[in-house]
């Protein structure tokens, strides 16, 4: 193939992956923040109901993460992928059908399967397609679609709400864009074939990481997962309950997602600097400022603030630890991206059900907000000491220094 229609096909691939991280992350998962105060205010939805919705949706992506994981066919990951696209229209639409809370339930658990195909089976199509068109893994383009989903809807319901219209309707308002998100995420990524022989990553052998590296690693991003997963929830109702700020937290929720869009670009030049594991520890302790903020000062600057620092942390959290992982597994990076985000995902189950529960105790969300920082803190932790005791550690950091050195 030319090296010009190679270099066209590139871009829509990647592209495919845009698209499927807008629909199925942007859409199915994170259309639920900005529109839970909305649904609060219209319908029957209490703070503790709005976690447990929340904790089923990542019970989702967990399994998700498992059934990742345990797959080895590419063509059989590649159905599950097409599937996830059109559970995620699906999941959404039926959102606005019910009032029923099971039914919610059951949408939101399948939104969280959808949601994991996009984050790990597209990321997983997509570097397979580059290796063996001899293009270099890079997945930044496709990792800052995140952040783009998170504008769309934070955005998208600012512009119903002016319109206005109901929670039912700007469901069916979302459903709608996700199916035309859906064409060109479904038709730009093409089908997987046969590996050709000798391909770049039969080359690469895996260098599995030492026992004591996925002692520290699993609980350290346990950790991660907790505080992410608070103000990914709870961020917009956060900000609406505080009589000052009503009506900027879309704006926020907002803001959150320019942060993210360039973000795993940013962690991934750090990292080149200092390390894996140090650009790791870097935005886990910036991440724990960007968490407790709006608890310490819930002012418009301090929720600004707060969300371009969690914005511009969280994905360049998760963007290391994958990169890590096919460092690790060149051939099969899912072997141990399964796991770490079962460790992530663990988190995103238990926090949102705890903090809705405290926040419907106490009637606000401070506890819950220090609670996460404190565990991404402690999750900081874990990660320095990991650096100093472990030879897989200062080994990937040294490979990261590396690939700044070498033009």
């Amino acid at each position: 193939m030319p090296t010009r229609s190679v270099q066209a096909q590139r871009f829509k691939v990647l592209l495919a992956g845009v698209f499927s991280q807008i629909l199925c992350i942007g859409i199915a998962r994170f259309a639920y923040t900005p529109l839970l105060p909305v649904m609060q205010q219209q319908s029957w939805i209490s703070d503790a109901d709005g976690g447990w919705l929340a904790a089923l949706n990542y019970a989702g992506y967990m399994l998700g993460a498992v059934l990742a994981a345990s797959i080895r066919t590419i063509y059989l990951k590649d159905t599950l992928f097409r599937i996830g696209l059109v559970l995620a229209v699906l999941t959404t639409a039926g959102m606005a059908l019910t009032e029923h809370f099971w039914v919610w339930a059951g949408l939101r658990f399948l939104a969280g399967l959808s949601s994991s195909g996009s984050m790990l089976l597209a990321s997983g199509l997509i570097l397979h397609w580059l290796i063996q068109h001899h293009q270099r893994g890079e997945l930044g383009i496709h990792f800052a679609g995140v952040g783009i989903g998170i504008v769309v809807a934070a955005l998208a319901v600012e512009l119903m709400l002016a319109l206005p219209m109901s929670w039912q309707a700007q469901w069916w308002g979302f459903s709608a864009l996700g199916a035309v998100l859906l064409v060109p995420a479904w038709c730009w990524l093409p089908r997987p074939v046969k590996p050709v022989v000798g391909s770049a990553a039969s080359h690469q052998p895996a260098t599995p990481p030492s026992r004591t590296f996925m002692r520290f690693m699993l609980p350290s991003y346990f950790c991660a997962g907790y505080g992410y997963v608070i103000s990914a929830t709870f961020l917009v109702a956060i900000v609406e309950r505080e009589p000052l700020l009503a009506g900027a937290g879309n704006w926020a929720f907002a803001l959150v997602g320019l942060a993210a869009a360039p973000a795993v670009m940013l962690w991934d030049l750090i990292a080149r600097r200092i390390g894996y594991l140090g650009a790791l520890i870097m935005a886990m302790m910036v991440q724990v400022v960007g968490i407790v903020l709006p608890a310490i000062s819930p002012t418009l600057p301090g929720v600004l603030i707060s969300a371009v620092l969690y914005g511009g942390t969280f994905l360049g959290c998760v963007s290391l630890v994958l990169t890590m992982a096919g460092r690790l597994y060149p051939a099969s990076p899912a072997r141990l991206m399964g796991q770490m985000t079962l460790a992530y995902g663990a988190a995103q189950i238990v926090a949102p059900a705890l903090t809705g529960m405290l926040a419907e105790a106490s009637g606000h969300y401070d506890v819950g907000l220090w609670l996460a920082g404190g565990f991404v803190g402690l999750g900081a932790l874990l990660l320095a000491w990991l650096r100093r005791v472990d030879q897989t550690a200062q080994r990937l950091d040294t490979e990261a220094k590396a690939s700044y050195a070498t033009p």
